[in-house]
């Protein structure tokens, strides 16, 4: 079985519901709830028990809800266990085993010395702990255990074949309760952490793209100045006038390479915006994260560098947030192409700024700037903004 991930939740559990990722979400939902069911089990018991009870009974009643409450404690360490092992079968954590079958043996043991009433409460908390409590570990000898022990513990106080059966019947519907809880989680877990893997593995892909393209360029030209550079030395050592030529070409060659690879560097030789843009589809797509781009009325000068703006803001949500939409939008606030360029996730995290701190973003501005145009990075309510103030045309410089 392949490694888990980790738990979601391993940072603060005192957040609201819009700061959790959908991950925390599902596991407070289905997760967090098993312990309410375990804690309101006994309340609801314990409860209705200390209503009916008369003054008389009320030492009675105290020491059942004593009990129950040590019940609570217990069957929700033995939960909390079952959770971290989920959907592991071992090891199994043998000492709160241990501990949790201790107290419920003793707990039935106080429970025959009380009368019926306090008697059945402290029995459906036993009964309680081994079925949700305990419900959750996924080893076979712990099920045969819990399935055994649950028509008997119900049982054998009421002498009757009916409780038996009940006792089975809804021992056996809350083991299924628990363990569809926590088998829901445990695939959500797996879900993201395939979509995180998918991000990783669309930017590993890009960074290939960017490797070939270096090789493509610089290895060709490479490859021609140590040729050309070889047949000028042989023809310096003969004495033939074309030696100087020749080391002319060479230089020619060295030029176009420093051409091509400043192209490269600033934009993956010449970037197209079309090729960007559904690239920056697919990548998000792969992802799991729908994007939408309304880039009508876009001046034809800033389709380039749209281009640069569009790859690193993508590449940014792969690698740095939790984003399920993606939105890129050119917005006119005047003529002669002035406006604001914007990429906005919905998958900001803790931590986020208002600048740039990215080496990323960073060498971004740095190309925007000759441009006249200026980046401002950072959180925006839930979501995380990228936006470019643009220039007019007639006082943007031109994209080389």
């Amino acid at each position: 079985m392949s490694p888990t991930p980790p738990r979601a939740a391993t940072r603060s559990r005192w957040r609201s519901w819009g700061e959790r990722s959908q991950v925390e979400r599902v596991e407070l939902y289905a997760v967090q709830s098993l312990y309410t069911v375990l804690v309101g089990l006994l309340l609801l018991v314990n409860g209705s028990l200390v209503v009916r009870l008369s003054a008389e009974q009320a030492p009675v009643g105290v020491v059942a809800v004593v009990v129950a409450v040590v019940l609570a404690v217990v069957g929700c360490w033995a939960l909390r266990a079952a959770t971290d092992l989920w959907p592991r079968y071992g090891p199994l954590p043998r000492r709160r085993l241990a501990v949790t079958a201790a107290v419920c043996a003793a707990a039935l043991a106080v429970a025959a010395a009380l009368p019926d009433d306090p008697r059945t409460a402290v029995v459906l908390g036993v009964w309680g702990v081994l079925s949700v409590g305990l419900g959750g570990f996924r080893d076979p000898r712990v099920t045969g255990v819990v399935v055994v022990a649950l028509p008997l513990v119900l049982g054998v106080p009421a002498g009757e074949v009916v409780v038996y059966a009940y006792g089975l019947g809804a021992g056996l519907f809350m083991l299924f309760t628990v363990r569809a809880s926590l088998w829901i989680y445990g695939v959500v877990r797996e879900l993201d952490g395939a979509r995180q893997a998918q991000a990783s593995l669309a930017v590993a892909e890009e960074r290939l793209r960017f490797s070939r393209d270096v090789h493509d360029v610089l290895g060709r030209r490479l490859s021609e100045i140590a040729v050309q550079a070889e047949l000028a030395a042989r023809l310096a050592e003969a004495g033939d006038a074309s030696a100087p030529a020749r080391m002319e070409q060479v230089r020619g060659v060295a030029h176009d390479a420093l051409r091509e690879a400043r192209a490269l560097a600033r934009g993956y030789r010449g970037t197209d915006l079309d090729q960007e843009l559904q690239g920056a589809r697919s990548l998000l797509s792969a992802a799991g994260i729908t994007s939408e781009v309304a880039l009508d009325g876009l001046p034809q000068h800033w389709r380039e560098p749209t281009g640069w703006v569009v790859r690193e803001a993508v590449t940014n949500v792969l690698r740095h947030s939790r984003a399920t939409r993606v939105r890129i939008a050119w917005s006119s606030a005047g003529a002669g192409g002035t406006g604001t360029l914007v990429v906005r996730n919905d998958g900001v995290v803790d931590g986020a700024t208002g600048s740039p701190g990215g080496s990323g973003l960073t060498g971004l501005a740095e190309r925007l700037s000759p441009l006249g145009a200026r980046l401002d990075a950072g959180r925006r309510g839930d979501d995380f903004v990228v936006e470019v103030l643009v220039p007019a045309a007639d006082r943007a410089a031109v994209v080389s």
